[in-house]
Order: structure tokens, then C-alpha cells, then sequence
């Protein structure tokens, strides 16, 4: 059920041309509670797409009634059309839900800079046959219908004593995220207040979506939004609604992990012993995004010389001749030398575990990527075509 998990959110998703494929393709949640929390984070791209410009404007007054969304089409570098496209979007969704057009977010997601009269004129059909479609039971084909490269939908659903949060995502390239990860929708029933629900999504995307860096491209259009009701009538306490949110989040992050385009590998990158956490971050991220290491991990080469070649870029504080490394069980490199033989790593399978001590303090962080592969350039390659 997604987002319709929690009580009083409605949802749909409805199919009107703007995927060649026939299948849903602009999707509308609502929140139908007595309460209208909103919160979001956007992408720290400066290249920013129309839908995230209008929805900046929106949550400022953290206030949010509904969210739109389309795959089929970015929006983004289509000049003052574009920005208009996205106004009209809300301002038709809020004539039907009879609402302010300025509670309306708007998010897109496909090719960028294409966006023409046709495009405009489906999201608006779009939005009209899916507020027709509003429904408790939509979440699911409201998750279908945001999905572009993606192979799978992806939902999650965290309950607690009386209250819920229900979520869903699309993603599948483009992913190191600054903030947020793609299309991400979020709901609650909790009671909460708008400085609790920005602070919660924050801390919460801070350490998980934050921490996907799958091949190191950033997206124009990545917004996470969590929309709060209070339908449950219970108000949990902060701490309690953000590990659940966390869990949450972290669930959504690792399926978009396992749907990265022609991945072949799902590589967690530990790094324990960091003199902080942002070091840490920093270390992981080095090997997240070094093309020789992920190279490697799809040959099946434990090649851990070019993990530490990755780290040794960094500004981390640590000795690189006291570092170890570690992939799936196997200390593979001590005091940065080698440990024991390269034929005991097993990469065969998919989940490949690197764990990397830097042995400098206490502090750690794991960072979530994938291999690079041959599928991957195909299909970015020819994603246009």
C-alpha cells in the first residue's frame, strides 16, 4: 500500500501517454487528515528542475495538501514554458481538490530538456483522471507510475503503537543524491509539528539516502517529501518517529540500490575507525565513486590496491601503511599491506560487504554503491533513444 498505509492519505496512478510503454505514468497523493505537515528536502544541484523550483516556494510555509508527480519527462532546462507547465500542474490540482495551488508540490522525473505542448497538455490530463482515481488503495500504482528505468517498484511501511509510515521511491540511475534521492513521497499519521517533521526528514535522509552513491551523478529533480496528518491521534516522541522514519528510509534506499541500471553488484562500504564521521562519509564515498575499484568488483577481481589508492585522495586523517581492509569476511590488506590470499574473496555472489579501518578514532559510516558494468553504459548510452 505504500503511502496510503497511514490512515486518511489517498492515491492513484493513471496512464496517459507520456511513457511509450502504456503504463502509469502520473501519479497524485492527497492527505485527507486534519492535519497538513510537509516537509521535503531537494537536490543541492544548482542545475535545478522546474517541479523543484515551484516546490521550494511551496514548503516554505511547511503546509502541503498534495503532491504531483509524472515520469515520462524532467522538466527541467525548458525555460519559462516549463516553470508555467508546473504552476498549471498545481493550479489544476488544486482547483479539483479545491485547495491553494500554493500547497501543491510538484515532482518530475525523466529525460531532461524536452517539454512541449503535448507533454503539458498529458500531465494536465494526468492530473485530472488521477484526482478521478483517488483512492485508499492507490499507493501501489501511484509507486508504479513515478518508475522510469526502474526494473521494480519500491515501497516500505514502518509501523509502530498506533501510528504509521508508509513511503515510496523511484530510481535507478543518477544516484549521489545531495539531500534527497530522486522522487521519494513519505506518509504518517502521526501528530507531529512542522519543525518535527523537517528535523526528523533531515536527520533521517542524512544518513540514508544521503549515503547512496551509486555512480556518482546527481540529479536535477531529487526531492524527498514527508507529508504528516495526525490521523492516528497519537504523538510519538521525536526520537521514536525518527528511527522509525530511518528505517524507513534506509529500506527505500537499499531497494534503489538493488535496482541500479545493469548493476551486478550491491557493494556496502564500511568504514570504521575514522577520526569523524564526516571523514568517514568522505572515505566512502572515495571508493563509491572510483571507477577502477567498481570495474574490478564486477570482474569478481578483490583488487584491493585500488581501494587504497581511492581513500588515499581524501583529506581523512589515517596512515595509509595502517589501514585495513576487509571484503566479505576476508582481511584481505593489514597495516596497508597484503593479509591473506586474494583466492579466498568470493565476489560471485551479489552482496559484496568492504570494510575498511582507517584506525584512527571512533567514529564510522557506511556508504552504499554498486559495480560498474557494461549493462550501465549501455543503457545511458542509449537512454535518449
Amino acid at each position: 500500500m505504500s503511502v496510503t498505509a497511514p490512515q486518511a492519505f489517498e492515491a492513484a496512478g493513471v496512464a496517459v501517454g507520456l511513457k511509450s510503454t502504456g503504463k502509469p505514468d502520473v501519479a497524485v497523493v492527497v492527505n485527507r487528515g486534519p492535519r497538513k505537515i510537509g516537509a521535503a528536502v531537494f537536490t543541492t544541484n544548482r542545475a535545478k528542475a522546474n517541479p523543484i523550483l515551484w516546490s521550494q516556494q511551496v514548503i516554505v510555509d511547511r503546509v502541503v495538501e498534495a503532491v504531483v508527480l509524472n515520469s515520462g519527462g524532467a522538466n527541467c532546462f525548458t525555460g519559462a514554458f516549463g516553470f508555467q507547465t508546473t504552476h498549471l500542474t498545481a493550479e489544476r490540482a488544486a482547483e479539483l481538490l479545491e485547495v491553494s495551488a500554493g500547497d501543491v508540490l510538484v515532482c518530475s522525473t525523466g529525460l531532461i530538456g524536452t517539454g512541449d505542448e503535448e507533454f503539458r497538455a498529458k500531465v494536465l490530463e494526468g492530473v485530472e483522471q488521477g484526482v478521478a482515481a483517488l483512492s485508499a488503495d492507490g499507493g501501489q500504482t501511484a509507486a508504479e507510475a513515478i518508475m522510469t528505468t526502474d526494473s521494480v517498484s519500491k515501497t516500505a511501511v514502518v509501523s509502530r503503537d498506533g501510528w504509521t509510515i508508509g513511503g515510496m521511491a523511484k530510481g535507478a540511475g543518477m544516484l549521489a543524491p545531495g539531500l534527497a534521492t530522486m522522487l521519494v513521497v513519505i506518509t504518517t499519521d502521526a501528530d507531529l509539528e512542522a519543525i518535527e517533521a523537517d528535523a526528523a526528514l533531515r536527520r533521517a535522509t542524512h544518513v540514508t539516502f544521503d549515503r547512496l552513491d551509486s555512480d556518482g551523478c546527481m540529479s536535477t529533480n531529487d526531492q524527498v517529501t514527508l507529508l504528516a496528518n495526525a490521523a492516528s491521534g497519537i504523538r510519538p516522541d521525536l526520537d521514536d518517529f525518527t528511527a522509525a522514519l530511518t528505517e524507513l528510509c534506509q529500506e527505500l534506499a537499499v531497494k534503489l540500490q538493488q535496482d541500479a541500471e545493469g548493476a551486478s553488484h550491491d557493494i556496502t562500504v564500511e568504514v570504521v575507525g575514522a577520526a569523524t564521521e564526516d571523514e568517514a562519509v568522505e572515505v566512502g564515498r572515495s571508493v563509491a565513486r572510483n571507477n577502477l575499484f567498481k570495474a574490478a568488483v564486477f570482474g569478481n577481481d578483490p583488487n584491493w590496491g585500488r581501494v587504497l589508492a581511492a581513500i588515499g585522495t581524501t583529506g581523512a586523517q589515517f596512515d595509509p601503511y595502517d589501514v585495513d581492509v576487509s571484503m566479505n569476511g576476508v582481511r584481505v590488506c593489514t597495516a596497508g599491506g597484503p593479509d591473506r590470499p586474494r583466492e579466498e574473496v568470493d565476489l560471485t555472489a551479489r552482496a559484496l560487504h568492504l570494510l575498511i579501518d582507517l584506525k584512527t578514532g571512533d567514529a564510522g559510516a557506511t556508504v552504499l554503491t554498486n559495480d560498474l558494468t557494461h549493462d550501465y553504459v549501455h543503457e545511458n548510452s542509449a537512454y535518449s533513444s
